[in-house]
C-alpha cells in the first residue's frame, strides 16, 4: 500500500487528532507518526479550533463524542475555515444516524471503533489523496484562467477600464453579447474572458468565423447532420450548437453569415432547439452565443443584408472595444507585456524599449491595432541584437524622426508628467491658430476665460 505522506513536496502531511481519551490519542498519534506523518493532538475541540486558527493541517481526525464539542460540530467549523479540509470522524456508536449526520457536516469518512491499523491508515491516505487531487485541479484552473484574465488584456485607460467591468458584471448571464470592433482589437480575447470568468468556464468554449467557412458548409457546421441527409453524409455528425452544450459559441465576422441562413440561426436561438439536416425532431441545447463583428451591422440592417430580429437578439449586451489609435495611452504597458511575453518564449534578454522606438511606436496609427502592435514586437525581440530595443529594431515605416513625434509620443518618451503634456499642447495649439484664442479654445474644449487662466499659469507665450 502507497500512502501519501508527503503532500507538499519535500514536507510530510500534516495531520491534527481530536481525540478527549488519552490513551486512544496517543495510539493514533505513535501509529501515524511512524508512517511519516507530522502529527499534532488536542484533547478537545476548543484546543483543537485555537490550533487551526494559528496553523494549517492537511487532514484532522476527530472523535465524535467529546465533552466539550462534539466532533460533528468540529467538522462544521473546520468547513467554515477551509471548505475543502478533510476531516475524518472517529465513533464508538457506529449507527447509520451517526454515519448521516458525519456526512451531512461534511466529513470525509468515518470510522467506528474498535478499527484495525490499516483500516486507518488506508482511509488517511485516500483523504489525504482527495485533497491532493483538489489543489492539483485548483492550480490548473487558476493556470488556465490566467491566460484570459483581464490583466492579460492589457489595459489601463479608461475605456478599457470600463470594458473589464462590463465583461465582469455579464460573465454570468445568460444574455447573449454582441462585440464590436475593428480587425486585431481583441475580440475573441474579450469573448474567452467572458467564458473563463462565468459558471460555464468547466464546459466548452467553441469559437466558429463564420467567414473562413464556404456557404454550402455553414449550415452543416452550425446544425449539424444525420447520416444520408446528402450524398457525402456516410455517418452523423453534431453541429456546433451541440458541441457547445452548456457552454458558449462565438461567432465570429457574424455578419457575414447569408441571408438564408439567418433565419434558422434565429429559430435556434429563440427556441434552443437545433434540427441537424435530415432529422425528424430537434434537440434543446443550453448554449450562450456571442458574437463579433468588425463592420457597421447597423448598416447591414437598414440595406436589408442583416435580419434586424437577428440582429436584437444577438444585441442583447454590446461591447464596443476600441481601435488602438484611440487608447494610445495603453501602448506602453502593451509594448512592456509583448516584450516580456517574446522574451519568454525565444529565451532572449530583452530589458527594455529606447525611448525614440517608444515614441515610434506611439506615432503609428496602428489600422492592424494589437494584434499588429503584437507581431511588431515579436519581430523586434527575435530580430533585434542589443538587449534594449531601438529604432533599427523596427519596421522601416515606424522609423520616424523624433522631432516629428507627436505630442503624446514625444511626452512618453521625455516621461512629462500630465501638467507638462498640458502646457505643450496648449502652446502647440496657440501656434497652429496664430495666437488665436477663440479658435484655440474651441480646439481645446475650454472657455476663453479658463484659457487665459491656463495661459497665465503656464506662462505661455502667444
Amino acid at each position: 500500500m502507497t500512502l501519501d505522506t508527503e503532500p507538499h513536496g519535500s514536507h510530510p502531511a500534516r495531520i491534527l487528532i481530536v481525540e478527549d481519551d488519552r490513551e486512544m490519542r496517543q495510539l493514533l498519534a505513535d501509529l501515524l507518526g511512524e508512517e511519516g506523518y507530522d502529527v499534532v493532538v488536542a484533547p478537545d475541540g476548543p484546543s483543537a479550533m485555537e490550533r487551526l486558527h494559528k496553523e494549517s493541517f492537511d487532514l484532522t481526525i476527530t472523535d465524535l463524542m467529546m465533552p466539550k464539542m462534539r466532533g460533528t460540530d468540529l467538522v462544521i467549523k473546520i468547513k467554515k475555515i477551509d471548505p475543502d479540509a478533510p476531516v475524518l470522524l472517529i465513533t464508538a456508536f457506529g449507527t447509520i444516524e451517526s454515519a448521516v449526520e458525519a456526512m451531512r457536516a461534511g466529513a470525509f469518512h468515518y470510522v467506528t471503533k474498535p478499527f484495525r491499523a490499516e483500516e486507518i491508515l488506508l482511509h488517511v491516505s485516500r483523504a489525504l489523496e482527495q485533497r491532493s487531487l483538489r489543489k492539483e485541479l485548483q492550480h490548473l484552473r487558476t493556470e488556465i484562467r490566467g491566460r484570459y484574465r483581464f490583466e492579460n488584456i492589457v489595459g489601463k485607460s479608461e475605456r478599457m477600464q470600463e470594458i473589464f467591468e462590463t465583461v465582469a458584471h455579464i460573465s454570468d448571464l445568460v444574455a447573449n453579447v454582441l462585440i464590436v470592433g475593428e480587425s486585431g482589437t481583441g475580440k475573441e480575447l474579450i469573448a474567452r474572458a467572458i467564458h473563463q470568468h462565468s459558471a460555464r468556464v468547466d464546459n466548452p468554449f467553441v469559437p466558429l468565423n463564420c467567414a473562413a467557412i464556404p456557404e454550402t458548409l455553414l449550415e452543416s457546421e452550425l446544425f449539424g447532420y444525420m447520416r444520408g441527409a446528402f450524398t457525402d453524409a456516410k455517418k452523423d455528425r453534431r453541429g456546433l450548437f451541440q458541441e457547445a452544450n452548456g457552454g458558449i459559441l462565438f461567432l465570429d465576422e457574424i455578419s457575414e453569415i447569408p441571408l438564408n441562413l439567418q433565419a434558422k440561426l434565429l429559430r435556434v436561438i429563440e427556441d434552443k432547439e437545433v434540427r441537424p439536416l435530415g432529422a425528424n425532431q430537434g434537440e434543446k441545447v443550453d448554449t450562450r452565443v456571442i458574437s463579433a463583428c468588425n463592420r457597421d451591422i447597423e448598416n447591414l440592417v437598414q440595406e436589408k443584408r442583416f435580419r434586424q430580429d437577428l440582429y436584437y437578439r444577438l444585441n442583447v449586451i454590446r461591447i464596443d472595444l476600441p481601435p488602438l489609435r484611440e487608447r494610445a495611452e495603453d501602448i506602453p504597458i502593451l509594448v512592456e507585456h509583448f516584450m516580456r511575453k517574446f522574451a519568454q518564449q525565444t529565451k532572449r534578454e530583452v530589458r527594455g524599449i529606447d525611448p525614440d522606438a517608444l515614441a515610434a511606436l506611439m506615432n503609428h496609427r496602428w489600422p492592424g491595432n494589437v494584434r499588429e502592435l503584437e507581431h511588431t514586437i515579436e519581430r523586434a525581440v527575435l530580430l533585434g541584437k542589443e538587449t534594449t530595443l531601438s529604432t533599427r529594431d523596427l519596421p522601416p515605416q515606424l522609423r520616424v524622426r523624433q522631432d516629428s513625434a507627436l505630442p503624446l509620443a514625444e511626452a512618453i518618451s521625455k516621461g512629462y508628467t500630465l501638467r507638462d503634456l498640458e502646457r505643450e499642447y496648449i502652446a502647440r495649439v496657440i501656434e497652429n491658430t496664430s495666437g488665436n484664442k477663440t479658435a484655440a479654445a474651441k480646439i481645446l474644449g475650454l472657455d476663453r476665460t479658463t484659457l487665459y487662466r491656463k495661459l497665465e499659469e503656464y506662462k505661455v507665450k502667444e
